[in-house]
């Protein structure tokens, strides 16, 4: 969608479009659905393993390609034991009281050991989309730029939970997207204009990541503020875990920059948090921000388990789960070609996520259809009209003998691309799927569909 230059007499300036997005989306949610790909319900079984329910009495054990908990730690025994632990000892999961108001001591003692693991001021927040619904009103109003509203620039491809905050930002400052890592367009954006703040990921879910050392140079020139979302890059990267973004930071964040990560996905737990810079921002966030002021805290179970994943954090048990990922990134670049194949961050290991083009989409998704396969196909706010994904994020499992890699590889017969259809497809099919055993541990792969209506 095209947002119109503000000003007198200019048209109004727009930066959503959900009912495009709806009707764009809805055929493709609709063949997903039909196909038993998406909202599924299954009971947990050991390792990457579930349990699917194919009748009222029958359950069928299938490996589970969906989870985004890339080092494995969302089943670690350690883990599990905190969560149950700290319920017992303080005898409830939550209290429905803003923290603004009353906050669990424990959550205090996670906090801490946060800022101390990550070398920042911690806060907590129940999901990385509240954090970033809480962050980016404040840094709109100009109180964390020495009072000067930046014009506030988005990456194209930011996640959806940052570029849906824009008309919300939009109420206080100037809002532009630009082009993916385009430093061209943010550096003019900068040399315009007094004050300037960027929005993006660190690692993309969708792939790729963010040029991090050029951005802290365009920082040091023009003093721009960094609002980063490094959710899929927290834990493997850096030698505590604090991330693709943070692990480029050895002097610091420094006062304008804030780092949102999860406490899921690759740390393992549940919930979301900011790594901030100062005392004041740290003021600011627990005064002021929408999650902390007028919503509860992430529950007693979820600050154990955090606990207790902090904690592996601190041992060389992370170090061993890094390498593995990036062992099973490298298995799966030489198995499947993609365009990111063999791309490495700079800072880390491996990129967490491989992304297939759109027109390898069609075949992939027939392939799920014809199988009925039980991965997840969801539609993402993220490139526009017509420019699709398939998301492909690899994972670390604990408890898996090295023979026990299943590693997909597409082979087709003929030289045939069929559309999307909401209708199962016919019998002898001209796809199938070839499983192979490979090197040390199961890589956990999403397919996740993205075609939408929106422009973010």
């Amino acid at each position: 969608m095209q947002e119109a230059a503000s000003g007198a007499g200019s048209a109004k300036t727009s930066h959503r479009n959900t009912a495009g997005l709806i009707s764009h989306a809805s055929p493709h949610f609709a063949a997903a659905q039909l196909n038993g790909l998406m909202a599924l319900y299954v009971h947990p079984s050991d390792g990457r393993a579930v349990e699917l329910p194919v009748s009222d009495r029958r359950l069928k054990r299938v490996v589970d390609f969906v989870r985004c908990s890339y080092l494995g730690l969302d089943n670690h025994p350690s883990i599990i034991e905190g969560a149950i632990e700290t319920v017992r000892r303080y005898g409830t999961l939550h209290w429905s009281c803003a923290r603004t108001r009353l906050n669990f001591a424990v959550l205090g003692d996670l906090e801490d050991a946060l800022s101390d693991l990550f070398g920042a001021r911690a806060i907590t927040y129940t999901t990385v989309l509240a954090a970033n619904l809480s962050a980016l009103p404040l840094i709109a109003s100009g109180v964390l730029t020495g009072g000067k509203k930046p014009v506030m620039v988005f990456d194209r491809l930011a996640h959806a939970t940052l570029a849906f905050n824009k008309p919300v930002v939009a109420e206080e400052c100037e809002v532009r997207t630009i082009g993916h890592n385009d430093l061209q367009a943010l550096e003019e954006i900068c040399r315009q204009n007094e004050a300037v703040a960027y929005v993006c990921d660190g690692v993309y879910s969708m792939g790729g990541c963010a040029p991090i050392k050029e951005l802290r140079e365009l920082q040091e020139r023009y003093g721009l503020f960094l609002y980063i979302d490094d959710a899929h890059g927290i834990s493997i990267f850096g030698e505590r875990g604090e991330g693709f973004a943070r692990s480029q930071m050895p002097e610091g964040l420094g006062e304008r920059t804030i780092i949102a990560a999860s406490l899921g996905k690759g740390f393992g737990a549940s919930g979301g948090m900011l790594m901030l810079a100062t005392a004041f921002q740290e003021e600011i966030f627990r005064r002021f921000a929408l999650a902390h002021a007028f919503s509860a805290s992430i529950n007693v179970a979820a600050i154990g388990a955090a606990l207790a994943s902090q904690s592996i954090h601190r041992t060389p048990e992370l170090g061993v789960r890094q390498r593995t990922l990036a062992e099973h990134i490298s298995l799966f670049d030489e198995l499947v070609p993609t365009a990111q194949a063999g791309s490495r961050p700079r800072s880390g290991p491996s990129s967490s996520v491989t992304s297939l083009r759109q027109s390898a989409l069609p075949d992939l998704y027939l392939i799920l259809v014809t199988t009925r396969r039980p991965f997840s196909s969801r539609l993402w706010p993220r490139e526009g009209r017509g420019c699709e994904y398939v998301r492909l994020p690899a994972t670390r499992h604990p408890n898996c003998a090295t023979s026990q890699l299943p590693s997909i590889v597409l082979s087709r017969d003929k030289d045939l691309s069929p559309p999307l259809r909401a209708e199962p497809p016919p019998k002898g099919d001209r796809y199938r799927i070839q499983a192979f055993q490979r090197s040390s541990i199961i890589a956990a792969l999403s397919l996740i569909h993205l075609a939408s209506g929106m422009t973010m």
